[in-house]
C-alpha cells in the first residue's frame, strides 16, 4: 500500500485523516445507492429499447435488491475478518463491472445478469462503510459520521430519479438509460484510487493481525480469557445457510405475482434460518468463529434497534411507491412530477440526518422516537391533504409540505438508530452487525412493499386512488407506530439499566 496512507494510530489525532477518510467511504456508497433510487425512471426506456417484457423489467429491480439483501451479512463478516478495505475495493470493482455491462447490455437477459453483479458489489461495499465508521470514529464524531452517511442516503433518493430522467431527456431513450449506468464507472475508478491512497493500514489487515479470534469480546474460552491468534475462519456453511434463508424469505414478497406456490418458499426460508441458528451455536461450541456470534442479540441496544428499524422500513419504504402511483395513476401527472414532489422531503431528511448526527449521543433513543412521531404526523397530514383534494379541491402539491415533515422524521430515525444500535457492539463485529441491521431493513422493505402496496392497489380497484392512497399511508402509520413501540421499550429498559 502507498506509504502516504495514514496509519491507524493517526486516526484520532489527525483532522485531515478524517477529512479524507469520510469522502472515501461515502462517495462510493452514494453511487451504489443511486442504483436503487434511479432505476424506476428508466424502465419505460429499457422496455422500448430492449423489447423487454414485464417479467424481465421486474427482475431489473428485484434482482438487484435480492442479491444486495442476501450478501450484506456475509460481506460484513468477511470485512471483519479479512480486512474491510479489501472487501470495500472488491465490492467497488464488481459494482463498476456490473454498471459497465449494464450500460452496454444488448438484451434484457444480459442487463439482468449485470444488475445482479452490481447488487453483489453494492452488498459487499456497504457494510464496510458502517464497519469503518465504527472502527475509526468514536463518540460524537461517530454520530456525525453516521449522520453524514444518512444525508448521503437522502440525497441519493432525491437526485437519483432526477439524474436518470435528465439523461434520458438529454440523450434520448436509447442512450439515456445506458448513460445512467455508465456514469457510475468513473466514480468507481476514483473510489478505488481514493481507497488505496487514503484508507489506513489497519483497514487492509486481517482481523487476526489485530489480535482478535472472532468471538464476542475477542477472548477465547479455552485460554482463560487471553486473546490469541487463529486462522481466518469465515464459517462458509453459516454464510451459505443464512444467504439461502434470506433469499427464500425475500423472494415471495418480491415475486408475489408468480402465484400461490411461491409462498411455500417462505416456509422453507424460515426452516433454513432455523438450521442456520442451530449451526452457528454448534459451530461456536466446537471452537469455531461463527459468521454471526448470536451473543450480539443479547446486547439490548443492538437487538431492539435492529427490530425497530426493520419494522420501520416495513412501513416507510412503501410511501414513495404509493405517492408515485397516486400522482401518476390517480392524478394523471407525469413521472417527473411524481419525482419532484418527493425532492423537498429527501433534502430535508438529509439536513436533519446531518444535524442529528451531532447530537444523537447526547439525546439518545429519544431522538429516534421523536423522528418516528414526526414521520407519523407528516403521513397523517398527507392523508388529510388527499382527503381535502378529493372533497374540497385542494391542490395535491400541498403534499410537498406534509411529506417534508416525513422527511425530517426519516433523518432523525435511520442514521441515529444505526449509531445507537452499534454503540455497544465490539469492534471486531462492526461489519457483521451493520450487515444485520441493513438486512433487517431490506427484509422489512420487501414485506412492506408486497403487503402495503398490495393493499393500496386492491383499494384502488374498488374505490379509486384517493381512497387507496389514504389506506396505504394509514397502513404505513400503523407500521411506524409498532416500530415506535419497540423504541419505547428500549428507552425504558435503558433507563432501568442506568438506574
Amino acid at each position: 500500500m502507498p506509504s502516504s496512507r495514514p496509519s491507524a494510530s493517526d486516526a484520532p489525532e489527525a483532522p485531515e485523516y478524517h477529512s479524507r477518510l469520510l469522502p472515501t467511504l461515502l462517495i462510493p456508497a452514494f453511487v451504489s445507492l443511486l442504483a436503487v433510487s434511479s432505476v424506476n425512471v428508466i424502465l419505460p426506456a429499457v422496455s422500448h429499447d430492449l423489447a423487454a417484457g414485464t417479467a424481465g423489467l421486474q427482475f431489473v429491480v428485484s434482482g438487484y435488491a435480492l442479491v444486495f439483501g442476501v450478501v450484506l451479512v456475509p460481506a460484513g463478516r468477511a470485512g471483519d475478518v479479512m480486512g474491510r478495505g479489501r472487501i470495500f475495493v472488491i465490492g467497488m470493482l464488481l459494482f463498476g463491472a456490473g454498471a459497465l455491462a449494464s450500460g452496454l447490455a444488448p438484451d434484457v437477459v444480459t442487463l439482468n445478469l449485470a444488475r445482479v453483479i452490481m447488487g453483489v458489489g453494492s452488498g459487499l461495499l456497504n457494510p464496510q462503510v458502517a464497519g469503518m465508521i465504527q472502527q475509526y470514529y468514536s463518540g460524537e464524531a461517530r454520530g456525525r459520521a453516521f449522520g453524514l452517511f444518512g444525508a448521503v442516503i437522502g440525497v441519493s433518493v432525491a437526485v437519483g430519479p432526477v439524474i436518470s430522467g435528465g439523461l434520458i431527456g438529454w440523450l434520448g431513450g436509447d442512450w439515456g438509460w445506458r448513460a445512467s449506468f455508465l456514469i457510475n464507472v468513473p466514480f468507481v475508478l476514483l473510489g478505488i484510487w481514493a481507497a488505496r491512497r487514503y484508507l489506513p493500514d489497519s483497514a487492509w489487515r486481517h482481523q487476526d493481525d489485530e489480535g482478535h479470534n472472532g468471538r464476542l469480546g475477542g477472548m477465547d474460552a479455552g485460554t482463560g480469557g487471553v486473546p490469541r491468534r487463529s486462522r481466518i475462519d469465515l464459517d462458509p456453511v453459516g454464510m451459505g445457510l443464512l444467504a439461502m434463508g434470506t433469499l427464500l424469505v425475500m423472494i415471495p414478497f418480491m415475486e408475489a405475482s408468480a402465484g400461490a406456490w411461491v409462498w411455500s418458499l417462505e416456509v422453507a426460508g424460515i426452516g433454513v434460518i432455523g438450521a442456520w441458528v442451530a449451526w452457528e451455536r454448534r459451530y461456536q461450541a466446537r471452537g469455531g468463529a461463527p459468521m454471526v456470534d448470536l451473543g450480539l442479540l443479547t446486547i439490548p441496544s443492538f437487538a431492539y434497534g435492529s427490530l425497530a428499524i426493520a419494522i420501520y422500513f416495513l412501513g416507510y419504504t412503501s410511501v414513495w411507491i404509493i405517492v408515485a402511483q397516486y400522482v401518476q395513476a390517480g392524478l394523471g401527472s407525469t413521472a417527473l412530477a411524481s419525482g419532484l414532489i418527493g425532492v423537498p422531503a429527501a433534502l430535508a431528511g438529509s439536513v436533519a440526518a446531518a444535524v442529528a448526527g451531532r447530537r444523537v449521543i447526547r439525546v439518545g433513543r429519544a431522538m429516534v422516537l421523536g423522528g418516528m412521531a414526526a414521520g407519523m404526523a407528516g403521513l397523517l397530514a398527507s392523508v388529510g391533504i388527499i382527503h381535502m383534494h378529493a372533497h374540497a379541491g385542494w391542490s395535491p402539491w400541498w403534499l410537498t409540505l406534509t411529506l417534508l415533515v416525513l422527511g425530517v422524521g426519516q433523518g432523525l430515525v435511520v442514521s441515529p438508530n444505526q449509531t445507537l444500535s452499534l454503540a455497544d457492539v465490539p469492534l471486531q463485529y462492526a461489519g457483521a452487525a451493520g450487515g444485520i441491521l441493513q438486512t433487517g431493513e431490506r427484509i422489512g422493505a420487501s414485506i412492506g412493499i408486497a403487503a402495503i402496496t398490495g393493499l393500496t392497489f386492491r383499494v384502488s380497484h374498488s374505490s379509486g386512488w384517493d381512497a387507496a392512497a389514504q389506506a396505504g399511508l394509514l397502513a404505513v402509520v400503523a407500521a411506524i407506530a409498532v416500530a415506535a413501540g419497540v423504541a419505547v421499550i428500549d428507552l425504558r429498559l435503558a433507563a432501568r439499566r442506568r438506574r
